[in-house]
């Protein structure tokens, strides 16, 4: 049990304690003021999540970066480039014996297009995006 169940355990206790005091005709006053605490602690929970995402959101844009996805790892990277090799020897022998030099260029070219795209979804800005502008592009927006 959390600190804070436990405090707003002993809180219900005490309510619920002075409506036996007190009688039912301030049972209303009572419940009021413990669902008052009750949204205060709902909305002091609300309030630091929604802090904690702004910071984060904030940590991303500061970096510059879109937030890491879990798919976004290395091995898988690594993986992906190792089964390019592995899958451009035959694509090289097929393109070689068919077409000669020009299949052996066009199955290169496909392979280094999928590895262009594949490194480009991971690195945004890589081929000059965003961080290849100048800022005096946008001087007009100021």
């Amino acid at each position: 049990m959390d600190a804070r169940d436990a405090e707003l355990k002993k809180e219900l206790n005490a309510t619920l304690q002075a409506r036996r005091e007190l009688g039912e005709e301030y049972e209303s006053a009572l419940v009021d003021s413990f669902l008052e605490k009750v949204d205060q602690r709902i909305d002091g929970a609300v309030e630091r999540r929604v802090r904690r995402q702004m910071a984060e959101q904030q940590m991303v844009v500061a970096r510059g970066s879109r937030a890491p996805k879990p798919t976004d790892s290395w091995g898988e990277r690594f993986g992906f480039g190792i089964v390019s090799l592995v899958l451009a020897i035959p694509l090289s022998a097929i393109g070689g014996g068919i077409a000669h030099l020009p299949g052996l260029l066009v199955a290169w070219a496909g392979i280094v297009g999928v590895n262009a795209f594949s490194a480009a979804r991971v690195n945004p800005g890589l081929f000059g995006g965003r961080r290849g502008r100048k800022k005096d592009e946008d001087r007009w927006e100021d």
